[in-house]
């Protein structure tokens, strides 16, 4: 069963999203085995056979019906996280397009885009790949008219006021501005993946072989550091 907030992604229906299935997951109701958010909905898994679908869409109705969901506190839990991304260059062949789109020199853009507090929206895609929002209104520049066939893990690519740290080397329509060595998703480590629907992200400006370094190190977090968000 899919709830959904909004037909498309905003602050409001995102807060939304993450505070009900926040609430569903410390619900303990019968029946539900699974709960997933996306940008601005939330599916839920259940055994019909340990209730019947009328009966829970009844209890959904009436837990949407208890809040603005849309006002909400976010989940508890979160974190913070600091991730240093390299800017430019081999790194981030698109960032000059990609500022020059959001009316910006390529610096102001990177400032800009490193003065964003950015929200864990949603993980997909790819497992564990987030897509971080929001930048400023200016950075609501499209996607790329052409697809470029492979970025490699760690790009950080732009579109829509969006920020997604790619967990794997994939194609993409989005602008490579940058590349972090965070590992959104390595199987080799438990969790697996280390972010979750509501954390926060600040990206840290480092230079080229600073980067270099951290890739060769084979370090998981990527020298990123974590905090909990109170």
């Amino acid at each position: 069963m899919l709830v959904r907030f909004a037909d498309q992604l905003s602050e409001p229906a995102n807060r939304a999203a993450l505070a009900f299935r926040a609430d569903l997951e410390s619900s303990g109701m019968p029946g539900i085995t699974e709960t997933a958010s996306s940008l601005a909905s939330v599916l839920v898994r259940f055994r019909p056979d340990v209730v019947a679908r009328k009966a829970l869409e009844g209890e959904l109705r009436s837990r949407l019906a208890e809040h603005d969901w849309q006002e909400a506190s976010l989940p508890a839990g979160r974190r913070l996280w600091r991730v240093p991304v390299a800017f430019g260059g081999a790194h981030g062949p698109d960032l000059e397009e990609a500022a020059d789109a959001a009316g910006l020199a390529p610096d102001a853009a990177i400032g800009d885009i490193c003065a964003a507090r950015l929200r864990v929206l949603a993980l997909g895609f790819a497992p564990g790949q987030p897509y971080l929002g929001f930048l400023p209104e200016h950075w609501d520049i499209p996607r790329k008219g052409t697809v470029t066939h492979e970025v490699p893990r760690g790009a950080v690519v732009v579109a829509v006021r969006q920020v997604i740290p790619f967990a794997s080397a994939a194609p993409t329509g989005w602008r490579q501005v940058g590349r972090t060595a965070f590992r959104c998703y390595d199987p080799g480590r438990d969790p697996s993946i280390p972010l979750r629907p509501g954390d926060e992200m600040v990206f840290l400006p480092v230079e080229g072989r600073t980067l270099d370094r951290l890739l060769e190190d084979a370090s998981p977090l990527g020298g990123a550091e974590r905090s909990e968000i109170s």
